[in-house]
């Protein structure tokens, strides 16, 4: 994943580019970056964070960046922003999403002799050079922003720091989000709407799919009506978003609170306790704990101060080191207790293994587990919150590997929660993991839950529909 943070104001604008994008630091733990325009140009930053938080990397900077607007991103793995000479002038880019046609976009250029690339580490392109060099061959920003979300397969949100504003072009189908926010001395635009209230910006409006305005200290321009159709991820409500966050006008943590409720209306499970697996599955916990009546309680609690999310680091053991060192057990809670646990979702379920393990060690007499989503057997084409995920390693695809010796093709009986073989597949998963009970979310009432039609949701991971 990743997000994006942009700020012009009449006065400094350095203190809140800071601020904000930092409140950016859940979507990603490898890269940061920040670039301020003033009267003698751009200046940027970027910095490693994987083994630091954003805010840690950044303090010293920020006294050296003074400008009256910039743009600031967590990135998944490429360094941002780019700074960027062309015929429309110097500007700077950050961008969130995947680019599927990368080597296709890259060929063109090349056989067009019209540009060139540098690599990263491990001889990748750079996909925000890639969205730079798309809008480098139109006459304006507007046009050369139309045409990068036009030739993009996958999705892409950007925004660029330009000489008179900064433009702000949401994905082509709003698989991203994006947030305007209005203050007394100037404008923010951002990714996430819980970097509004403390910065004191008030939030305007929230850009259509493809969309593309110019902000100014004064206001903004839309320059790209919003197309009528939208796909935006259903998954930021269920796990990436942070729960002060409003996407499409709902907010985050209600929607965690409805899908565990959904999960309580169709159980009869005699548990003692509700639990959230920290930090995302809590409030689908609540939800499901005030609905159902059953005492909501912690029986691991999370150590934050110098354990990072456990989905970015690359490689699994590391992934699992950290997902284990985070969270600790309180055996009070856990002794011959009958345990219900909600979590946001399974993805490959190694970490979640290695969890009801540690509960049943600590004397758990049961452990039913209650994602609030489908199981995922599809993997993602459009955002990726882990590039190093194999499909087969998910573990609703492993499951069907097995029943059907095969995972490449996912028969359509495996996606219907009434069908014998969905029920084969969970209980496949279920011995795996060595839970008591495992019940899934339904789509249907996840997307009820949401509250958006499911014609405007991306719904790919669970459905396999485009």
């Amino acid at each position: 994943m990743g997000g994006f943070f942009g700020v012009i104001s009449k006065n400094s604008c350095t203190s809140d580019l800071f601020y904000g994008t930092d409140y950016h630091s859940h979507l990603g733990t490898m890269r940061g970056g920040m670039a301020v325009k003033s009267a003698d140009g751009i200046h940027r930053v970027i910095h490693d964070i994987t083994n630091a938080q954003f805010r840690s990397k950044f303090e010293d900077d920020v006294a050296d960046m003074d400008g009256y607007m910039g743009i600031g991103v967590i990135s998944d793995y490429e360094d941002q922003p780019l700074i960027i000479g062309s015929h429309l002038g110097k500007y700077a880019i950050v961008t969130v999403g995947v680019i599927n046609n990368m080597g296709e976009l890259v060929e063109g250029v090349f056989r067009d002799r019209s540009g060139h690339f540098t690599e990263m580490t491990g001889g990748e392109v750079n996909p925000t050079e890639v969205v730079a060099m798309l809008i480098n061959q139109e006459d304006s920003f507007t046009a050369g922003l139309t045409r990068a979300q036009e030739s993009i397969d996958g999705s892409c949100s950007v925004l660029l720091l330009t000489d008179d504003g900064i433009y702000a072009s949401r994905d082509r189908l709003g698989r991203t989000p994006i947030s305007i926010g209005k203050k007394s001395d100037g404008m923010a635009v951002t990714f996430e709407t819980c970097a509004f209230p403390n910065l004191e910006y008030e939030f305007i409006v929230e850009l259509g799919p493809g969309e593309i305005i110019k902000v100014t200290a004064e206001g903004f321009e839309r320059q790209k009506d919003p197309g009528k159709k939208m796909r935006i991820c259903s998954f930021l409500w269920v796990y990436y978003g942070f729960p002060a966050s409003h996407y499409e006008g709902i907010n985050v943590e209600y929607v965690r609170n409805r899908c565990g409720e959904c999960l309580a209306r169709r159980d009869s499970i005699e548990v003692d306790m509700v639990a959230g697996i920290p930090d995302s599955g809590t409030g689908h916990a609540v939800g499901y704990a005030n609905y159902s009546g059953i005492a909501y309680r912690r029986p691991f609690v999370k150590y934050t101060p110098t354990w990072p999310r456990s989905f970015m680091p690359q490689k699994q053991e590391k992934r699992d080191l950290v997902a284990r060192m985070k969270l600790i057990p309180i055996r009070e809670l856990i002794q011959d207790k009958r345990l219900l646990f909600c979590e946001d979702s399974i993805v490959r379920g190694t970490q979640l293994q290695d969890t009801v393990k540690r509960l049943f060690d600590a004397g758990a007499a049961e452990i039913h587990m209650r994602p609030a989503c489908p199981p995922l057997v599809f993997g993602c084409k459009y955002l990726n919150f882990s590039r190093s995920r194999s499909l087969m390693d998910l573990a609703g695809r492993k499951a069907i590997k097995e029943l059907e010796g095969t995972g490449e093709v996912v028969p359509q009986a495996y996606l219907d929660p009434d069908s014998s073989e969905f029920a084969e597949m969970i209980e496949r998963i279920r011995k795996r993991l060595r839970l008591t009970s495992l019940s899934y979310q339904r789509l249907d009432d996840l997307i009820e839950a949401i509250g958006l039609a499911g014609d405007k949701l991306c719904t790919y991971c669970w459905s396999g529909r485009e």
